[in-house]
């Protein structure tokens, strides 16, 4: 019977990526994000390469959305045995004497939030397979601060906490926790976002670095973790471009 993963945030960057990658190696995906257009081009682009995924409507900030994906996943063609809690994002590189209380709220109601809600929600699932993993797609931010960075730290930092917590609950019980903790990754929409659209500001993000981490890299990362033995946990994977020693030791050509 072919097993079921599920991924939020597929509509684009490293929740696209991952939902190819777990398709390649053979899961039924079912691509949770609120974009469906775009997961209707993901689906199409995954069936065309050989694989199998659904595309599902989902925002994970809303109670009635998830509860519609965990009712989708009891539709899929085989049992639930990961899920990759990839919704999240940023907003903002303001300190926090300024910080916006309404980009501080949507940053910890996506990041910290959407992922309780989901995993609550399949968590049934995933003990019923009796093989479940639960991939909690986090950040260095998780457990280092930087200037300007408050309000995502603080959110990615308790996203760890959660993830942390969790695993040390269903200790004795089939259901494996990961942390997977990227470091500078460019995607065509994280720091675009992040400044407001403003391409310049999310251009100079990367400046200079020659070689970024790009979502295929982290989404590799998924599949190695989601796929090794089962009684293989990997509770945290820190992985960073060659550049970037740490958050703040970057290496940049011609500075």
């Amino acid at each position: 019977m072919t097993s079921v993963a599920i991924v939020t945030g597929a509509s684009s960057g490293i929740g696209a990526a991952t939902a190819r990658r777990l398709a390649a190696e053979g899961f039924h995906v079912l691509a949770a994000a609120r974009r469906t257009d775009r997961l209707a081009g993901l689906v199409a682009e995954i069936a065309a390469a050989g694989g199998s995924a659904t595309a599902v409507a989902c925002d994970v900030t809303s109670d009635e959305s998830v509860a519609g994906l965990a009712r989708a996943a009891a539709d899929a063609p085989g049992p639930v045995t990961v899920l990759v809690n990839n919704a999240g994002g940023a907003r903002g590189l303001d300190p926090v004497e300024t910080g916006s209380i309404a980009d501080w709220q949507w940053m910890y109601d996506v990041n910290v939030l959407g992922t309780l809600r989901v995993t609550q929600a399949l968590l049934p699932a995933l003990e019923r397979s009796g093989a479940g993993t639960v991939v909690v797609l986090s950040s260095t931010a998780g457990f280092t601060v930087y200037e300007g960075g408050g309000g995502y730290s603080a959110a990615k930092h308790a996203q760890t906490a959660v993830a942390g917590t969790l695993r040390l609950e269903l200790c004795g019980r089939p259901v494996r926790v990961v942390e997977i903790d990227p470091g500078m990754v460019r995607t065509e929409e994280f720091s675009l976002n992040r400044f407001g659209g403003d391409a310049a500001k999310a251009d100079a993000t990367y400046a200079g670095v020659a070689q970024p981490l790009v979502a295929d890299d982290v989404a590799e990362c998924v599949a190695w973790c989601a796929t090794l033995p089962h009684h293989v946990n990997v509770d945290r994977l820190v992985v960073r471009p060659l550049a970037q020693a740490a958050q703040h030791k970057v290496h940049r050509v011609g500075s």
